[in-house]
């Protein structure tokens, strides 16, 4: 397959359309620095289709847009991201470029030992462009997520998120993740810059304290975003603050025990939608995305099954005092017997 157009497929409307890159993603089958490990197994990685994919895995309705290489990785994507139930129908594939790969070490991505080498220069979704994808597509969910790692492809990539931001009558809920990626900027000043415009444009916006552009505080990025109708500042391990309006409101972080400090912040925004869409309060959607941020730091890769729906709301709807001695460990979205005895409730 090899369309190239934005050729319209009228395409129904969906819960969620999420906009973006995605890889394949080499994963260590032992810990230690890349150069010695002798093998890696294959994945899937992307911020835009991981929240593709965890909604899916929820029950939401979900169409994933992007653009991969006529070649055995981008086959693999799309039939890999299907597999979760998201629609991929608008996909388009580049018979010129290929589609981007990368491996990583197993450790912890906060350590220096970290290790993550890309090979996405000059790929399929740096080709991304408003002239080569279907924006019918693209705009044919209740929501459209995007993020800031796209306009850091290339200047046609950044050309489509200022199209689909603008503030324009009739446009799907806008939902922008930050995702500020300082190595994707490298030789480009103004990285921070053209992330602030972007999330200025967006109606939802998810960004992490410590990439919230050199500001100190939560209230302070407020401040400097006042546009969003919801803004939301996740505090790591602290928790999350919500801006909506006039008001504003905390919840903390989980206790985790933690097996892969990775997709965290995919699944929290994939939770915090997911409650999004079904009109909870702000308080739930805080803790509905913390729930989700723990069952993917509870698996070894980015992706992980998300608690049932009733399991997860009946979390959410714990008292301040049960949810704070609330602890997940690993398989606690398989059954809710661990997190029940852990805060005690019947």
């Amino acid at each position: 397959m090899t369309a190239t157009g934005p050729t319209s497929t009228a395409p129904g409307v969906v819960d969620v359309v999420a906009l973006g890159e995605s890889m394949v993603t080499f994963l260590p089958s032992v810990p230690g620095r890349l150069a010695d490990v002798p093998s890696f197994d294959r994945a899937i990685g992307g911020a835009e289709s991981n929240v593709a994919c965890v909604l899916a895995a929820a029950g939401h309705s979900v169409r994933w847009v992007g653009r991969v290489g006529a070649d055995g990785f981008g086959d693999h994507l799309v039939e890999a991201i299907g597999a979760y139930g998201v629609d991929v129908s608008a996909v388009r594939r580049d018979p010129d470029r290929p589609t981007g790969v990368y491996f990583r070490t197993a450790g912890d991505r906060a350590t220096d030992a970290h290790e993550v080498a890309y090979y996405r220069a000059g790929s399929a979704a740096s080709a991304m462009s408003a002239r080569n994808m279907d924006l019918d597509a693209i705009r044919s969910g209740r929501v459209l997520h995007i993020s800031g790692i796209t306009p850091a492809l290339s200047a046609d990539c950044l050309a489509l998120m200022r199209e689909l931001t603008a503030r324009r009558p009739g446009r799907p809920l806008v939902s922008f993740d930050v995702n500020h990626r300082p190595g994707l900027w490298r030789g480009h000043d103004d990285g921070s810059r053209v992330l602030l415009e972007l999330a200025r444009g967006a109606d939802i916006v998810f960004v992490g304290e410590d990439e919230a552009w050199g500001l100190g505080g939560a209230e302070a990025v407020r401040a400097a975003l006042p546009e969003p109708e919801l803004l939301v500042v996740k505090q790591g391990a602290t928790g999350a603050t919500a801006f909506h309006g006039p008001h504003v409101t905390s919840v903390p972080a989980l206790t985790v025990d933690v097996v892969a400090a990775v997709g965290a912040g995919d699944a929290f925004a994939a939770g915090f939608l997911s409650a999004t869409l079904r009109d909870l309060p702000v308080r739930e959607r805080l803790r509905h995305g913390h729930l989700m941020a723990a069952a993917a730091l509870t698996v070894p890769g980015d992706l992980a099954t998300p608690p049932a729906r009733d399991h997860a709301d009946r979390l959410a709807a714990l008292d301040d005092d049960a949810w704070g001695r609330l602890r997940l460990g690993p398989g606690w979205t398989q059954t809710g017997e661990r997190a029940d005895e852990e805060v005690g409730t019947p």
